[in-house]
């Protein structure tokens, strides 16, 4: 059996997550310690105790949701249950991905992602936009009506994330997504929900700091990746720094093709998928998308 772990992104946290490894496993707590001492505050208590403002702050979010994934992680291998043929990370999840697979340090992963939140924090700052779910349509058809929304009022909207067949998250500018909203609710969408989130992540309103986060990119010591990352761009298996290097900075503005990553991941022979972080958004997606394969959640 061919197992690929995955790791959740943004909007999977909760306050109290990690709290339960940290009280039982040493090196969870050893981790989280870690994190505390290099990020220079309690990241450990935002974690457990919240409040839960905190955890939304991308800033704080980003860093959190990496620190929990790695320690869930650190059990794992500890316990001999992390024989991964593949790794792959849903956006943010990508960082702990690549951590996973011995390409990026603990410290230098908590770092780089660190970075990414601030910049992010401040490019919606600079250039305000938002975030929306569509649901009962595929990224095609969404894709159509958000390039001519664009083209009609001169501001981007786009696809972000294609997450399985029949949901889709948008990103853009304020005025263009909520035309897009309305359009392809018009269109047959069987919900649109905007997201609580004033930055339009995977999108040109983040080529503001793309040119920060890429000098932190080249910044961060990188190793060859022990086991191959599907990665979000291109939806490819990739090892090499280099190849690594591209797919982070590219992953900044470009959506994240994760009904194509997992096809690819099934396509190699991954017959099982284990979610290792807080929440089991991605065992839900990958159900719409491959649905012979076994699901496993590991607990943080």
């Amino acid at each position: 059996m061919s197992t690929a772990f995955l790791f959740p992104g943004q909007g999977s946290q909760f306050v109290g997550m990690g709290r339960a490894l940290y009280e039982r496993e040493p090196v969870a707590r050893a981790l989280y310690d870690e994190a505390d001492a290099l990020l220079g505050f309690a990241l450990s208590r935002l974690c457990f105790e919240g409040p839960e403002e905190a955890l939304t702050d991308t800033a704080v979010q980003q860093p959190a949701l990496f620190t929990t994934s790695l320690a869930a992680w650190a059990v794992l291998s500890a316990r001999g249950a992390a024989d991964a043929a593949y790794v792959a990370g849903h956006s943010l999840g990508e960082f702990s991905a690549l951590a996973a697979a011995g390409a990026l340090t603990f410290a230098g992963g908590l770092a780089l992602v660190r970075r990414r939140g601030e910049l992010m924090k401040l490019a919606g700052e600079r250039a305000p936009g938002g975030m929306a779910a569509i649901l009962g349509l595929d990224a095609a058809p969404v894709a159509e009506v958000c390039t001519a929304v664009a083209a009609a009022t001169g501001r981007f909207v786009g696809v972000a994330n294609d997450n399985c067949p029949g949901q889709v998250v948008i990103t853009g500018d304020e005025t263009a997504l909520t035309e897009a909203m309305r359009q392809l609710a018009a269109a047959g969408a069987r919900k649109v929900v905007r997201l609580p989130i004033s930055i339009a992540a995977h999108s040109p309103l983040m080529a503001a700091v793309a040119a920060e986060f890429a000098a932190a990119v080249d910044a961060a010591p990188l190793a060859p990746a022990r086991v191959p990352i599907v990665a979000n761009v291109t939806a490819a298996p990739i090892t090499a720094p280099d190849a690594i290097r591209a797919e982070l900075k590219a992953q900044l503005t470009a959506p994240v093709q994760w009904t194509n990553s997992v096809r690819a991941l099934s396509a190699a022979g991954v017959t099982a998928y284990v979610e290792v972080g807080p929440g089991d958004v991605l065992l839900s997606l990958v159900k719409r998308i491959d649905r012979d394969a076994t699901r496993t959640k590991f607990e943080a």
